[in-house]
């Protein structure tokens, strides 16, 4: 299920089976690309090796970790509890070169589903240095009983509200740029920035410049977790600083799109507007 455009696989799509148990096996995208191949995801780094790439991941879905490695308590601070889950393939809902849409099962370490997911992969063609990634996920609540996500920072540890749609990009020979709509710029301006899009630019050891531009699509807007300093991370916090109710039997969507670029992009707003005009 890798995502290809024009014949060039861009996105590789992992299932994760074979993962630890301990990273809370998921389905993710890596190696994703420029389209002069520059690889703009990371797998299993040294400094959190349960960040995965680019997908969907929940620290806290009523005690479940769907994030994987410790878990923020407020008695004990960040702890390794036996709160692991697990997402698996269900079955594949349509399938071509440039887009597929499966339908995935959240489960609670005793094996009990407590979220349906259907997500849609889309690579979407925009200049001859640009793709655009498009991602909806729907998740239902099929436990039974009322559910909620929660996050660190919903625990106690104040910042720390990730979990949701999550890029991990590589590390370089310095922290990639970080731009947002209205002059915003940096980690300390946009970590919690309530706005549509941020884009961070870096280059690799090699010395490679990339973009990436990542832009909720749709009315409802998350604050952003991102990381630039300590690594490259970004992604909108469905629970930033409270738990957010998922009652038995609904759903709960996000979109996101993200341009994958070569070079560093002056026009952030043009190449922002780019985005969303995509069919």
């Amino acid at each position: 299920m890798n995502l290809s455009l024009d014949g060039t696989t861009v996105a590789v799509h992992r299932d994760g089976s074979d993962l630890d148990p301990l990273l809370s096996p998921r389905p993710f995208l890596h190696p994703v690309t420029t389209p002069a191949g520059t690889t703009v995801t990371e797998l299993e780094p040294d400094d959190h090796r349960h960040h995965l790439g680019f997908g969907v991941a929940v620290p806290d879905v009523s005690g479940t970790s769907f994030w994987g490695g410790r878990t923020f308590t407020p008695d004990r601070g960040s702890v390794l509890l036996d709160n692991h889950g697990r997402q698996r393939h269900v079955r594949t809902l349509d399938r071509a070169s440039d887009h597929h849409t499966a339908v995935l099962s959240w489960t609670a370490p005793d094996g009990r589903e407590l979220i349906a997911e259907e997500r849609t992969l889309r690579a979407l063609p925009l200049d001859e240095d640009t793709w655009v990634l498009d991602v909806r996920t729907v998740l239902r609540n099929t436990s039974g009983g009322d559910l909620s996500i929660g996050s660190p920072a919903t625990n106690g540890r104040p910042g720390a509200g990730y979990g949701g749609l999550f890029w991990r990009a590589p590390l370089g020979p310095r922290p990639p740029a970080v731009t947002g709509p209205d002059g915003l710029t940096g980690e300390e301006s946009l970590h919690g920035a309530r706005v549509p899009w941020l884009a961070l630019a870096g280059s690799t050891a090699e010395g490679a410049a990339w973009t990436l531009l990542l832009h909720q699509i749709g009315a409802h807007v998350d604050p952003w977790f991102l990381r630039s300093n300590q690594y490259p991370g970004a992604g909108p916090a469905l629970a930033w600083d409270r738990r957010l109710p998922v009652p038995a039997d609904t759903t709960l969507e996000r979109r996101l799109r993200v341009a994958v670029g070569d070079g560093h992009r002056r026009d952030l707003p043009g190449l922002a507007e780019a985005v969303t005009d995509l069919p």
